[in-house]
């Protein structure tokens, strides 16, 4: 599989924000309440405050972008039935810590960058499961593993869990 880590990156994080943004504006709307502080914590304040400013041409180059991965992804499963990662390189970072003075790029970047094995296939739609594999000792945090499957096979990952 060969995708641009980076551009890819970006791409997720401008549709997710327009995405949050979006969704907030019709949750506030159907609530009556104005979109601030006393409605949405700062990360995620952030993050919506990023989604309503991002242009339209820059989703579209994001789509254009999950277009080419999800066909790079689905060329990797014309050869292999499965694929196995790890879920996170290292234990689940605090997420939280610090966040208050990131703007919605940093953010996600903090959240994606710490999880480079799960992004690309939410972005490509392929069918994935993360599963415990044992707990670390030091910390009590969970270490997983993720299998991914080819598109439309989630039969696959049922298989496996039964």
């Amino acid at each position: 599989m060969s995708w641009k880590k980076r551009a890819s990156l970006g791409a997720s994080s401008a549709l997710s924000a327009v995405n949050i943004a979006a969704r907030v504006d019709d949750m506030a709307a159907a609530m009556e309440r104005k979109v601030d502080l006393a409605t949405l914590k700062p990360q995620t304040l952030v993050v919506y405050r990023t989604g309503r400013a991002i242009r339209g041409t820059e989703i579209v180059r994001a789509l254009d972008l999950r277009n080419a991965v999800a066909r790079s992804v689905a060329a990797f499963f014309t050869r292999y039935d499965l694929l196995l990662t790890p879920t996170l390189p290292d234990l689940a970072p605090a997420y939280a810590v610090g966040a208050e003075t990131m703007d919605g790029q940093q953010w996600t970047e903090r959240v994606m960058g710490s999880s480079p094995f799960t992004p690309v296939f939410n972005a490509s739609g392929s069918p994935a499961m993360s599963v415990p594999l044992f707990q670390d000792a030091a910390s009590g945090l969970p270490v997983g593993m993720q299998f991914v499957a080819p598109g439309g096979r989630e039969d696959a990952l049922f298989r496996i869990a039964g």
